[in-house]
């Protein structure tokens, strides 16, 4: 079940994280390469802001951009800015977001995000967290995977597995993690964590098998599988995100 008040308190450690780690940089440092091909961290500050206003529209009924291009002409307008004004601004948004967010409402609504993809409104601040945590790992200024935490790694493992079921030209796929735990994948029954769990199984193309980190990785695209293992075939292509 869904707890929403929880997902926004972990919004709040994770930005108030992100927040403290990324005043350490300078203004030459924010204009670095991050670890995303194409984006500096200024980018990725950039993004940051203007998702957290984002999902304020998307709470509020509105359209989360008004365009796939203006989403990207103002993380471009923003990227060079110094890093004080960068932090002001993921500080300044992310208080928005979270005012909105306290606002009384129906958390069990149906929203819309980017590209008609609906979605539960209890699962918006869970989402504003994955981007936090995640493109906190971007920035490259020493939070890796390996530092999430067990709970947040496990959920977003889960979400990005049902996100992948069904997808073209993906095989079936059984998702290993090394305490045993599985998740079905790509073309396959969609069974629930019970089940699986509960012994139930269905026929698979290939096993991935791998620490929770590292599958978190291959999942998210931000690390190519090469730490994991592929039984039954090569490891599969992801579909972008």
């Amino acid at each position: 079940m869904i707890d929403h008040v929880r997902d926004l308190a972990s919004v709040r450690d994770a930005t108030d994280r992100l927040l403290t780690a990324a005043a350490k940089l300078n203004n030459d440092s924010t204009a670095e390469p991050s670890c995303l091909p194409g984006w500096s961290r200024g980018h990725v500050l950039a993004h940051l802001a203007r998702n957290a206003d984002a999902l304020v529209n998307v709470l509020a009924g509105r359209p989360m951009y008004v365009s796939g291009e203006a989403r990207d002409a103002d993380i471009e307008r923003d990227a060079p800015r110094p890093l004080a004004e960068q932090l002001d601004d993921v500080r300044e948004s992310a208080a928005r977001f979270e005012a909105q967010a306290a606002i009384p409402a129906d958390w069990s609504r149906t929203i819309e995000m980017r590209n008609g993809v609906t979605d539960s409104a209890s699962r918006v601040p869970f989402r504003r967290w994955v981007e936090v945590e995640l493109h906190h790992v971007d920035l490259g200024i020493g939070y890796e995977l390996e530092d999430l935490s067990e709970e947040f790694t496990q959920r977003e493992i889960n979400f990005l597995a049902a996100r992948f079921r069904n997808a073209p030209g993906l095989p079936a796929l059984l998702i290993r993690q090394d305490d045993g735990r599985g998740l079905y994948t790509g073309a396959v029954e969609a069974l629930t964590l019970e089940e699986i769990e509960g012994g139930r199984e269905t026929p698979v193309d290939i096993t991935v098998s791998g620490r929770q980190a590292d599958l978190l990785g291959w999942l998210s695209g931000r690390r190519d599988g090469a730490a994991l293992t592929a039984e039954g075939g090569l490891l599969p292509a992801l579909p972008p995100l």
